[in-house]
């Protein structure tokens, strides 16, 4: 009975209840799926643009998104034979395709900050703040191609060092600037380091049971099995990008400094720049 008491009282101590409790008010899975989808039908587009017009031809989207989720060999290939070659994408876009994927990409970015609206508890920002979430977009596609560029650059430890750096940085700044700087930068720290620490470990995940799914349903189902491994690991994406910030203000909240909460109670009064 004793060990029971104890496990009860570390359970109210850690009020993990809570964390469990605001991710069912934030639908989390349902948020995941809907971050996987739209980043599937609106973000890969513009990446895969982006990528084809790289000059340095580091093997356009699809080395991207085996980079990612960490593929090598044969599943490596069957991603890029789904992949549109980029000469072929660059070649057929037209300048009112590119208008839509960046209008698409902005509505990418807009879930995610109501996502982090709603993970704070703020309201929502006003819709001529649009500026912010094509910002974070641009950012996130330089942070996006810098993974890749190093991948042959770096190796071992410094690159592991470099991603884990640029990760708490860029989901660091996000935070605070998709949200208008309304929380403080010192409570959106935990939810930047959990994300990458998340991220680290769906990467893994992704290597142990990607890599012979992408093989199994490529011969199976074909590209629609390939592309179905692949949303499956933008919801993982999803879930630990927003799961990171919910725990980042559930740590905040009851296991941080009281005076550098940043709840939205205390935040709500800072005007949006």
């Amino acid at each position: 009975m004793r060990w029971r008491r104890g496990l009860h009282r570390a359970w109210e101590w850690l009020r993990v209840g809570a964390l469990f409790a605001h991710g069912r008010e934030l639908e989390l899975m349902h948020r995941a799926m809907g971050f996987a989808t739209l980043a599937l039908v609106t973000l890969a587009p513009l990446l895969i643009v982006v990528a084809a017009a790289d000059p340095l031809v580091r093997g356009g989207f699809a080395s991207w998104l085996t980079d990612g989720m960490g593929l090598s060999g044969r599943s490596a290939h069957v991603i890029t034979d789904v992949i549109s070659p980029p000469r072929k994408v660059i070649g057929t876009t037209s300048v009112w395709s590119g208008v839509l994927l960046a209008v698409f990409g902005i509505s990418f970015g807009g879930s995610v900050q109501n996502a982090y609206e709603r993970i704070w508890g703020l309201a929502s920002g006003p819709w001529h703040r649009v500026w912010r979430q094509a910002t974070w977009l641009v950012v996130l596609t330089a942070y996006l191609y810098q993974e890749v560029a190093t991948k042959n650059a770096l190796h071992g430890g410094q690159r592991i060092a470099l991603s884990a750096l640029s990760g708490v940085a860029f989901f660091w700044w996000g935070q605070r600037f998709l949200l208008g700087g309304q929380v403080h930068w010192r409570s959106l720290l935990p939810g930047a380091l959990a994300t990458v620490i998340g991220l680290a470990g769906l990467r893994a995940f992704s290597y142990l049971v990607f890599t012979p799914l992408v093989v199994t349903n490529a011969l199976s189902y074909g590209a629609v099995g390939t592309v179905l491994v692949v949303e499956s690991w933008l919801i993982g994406v999803g879930f630990v990008i927003y799961g990171g910030a919910l725990f980042g203000r559930w740590f905040t909240e009851h296991h941080w400094t009281p005076t550098h909460h940043g709840r939205a109670g205390r935040c709500a009064g800072k005007p949006r720049r």
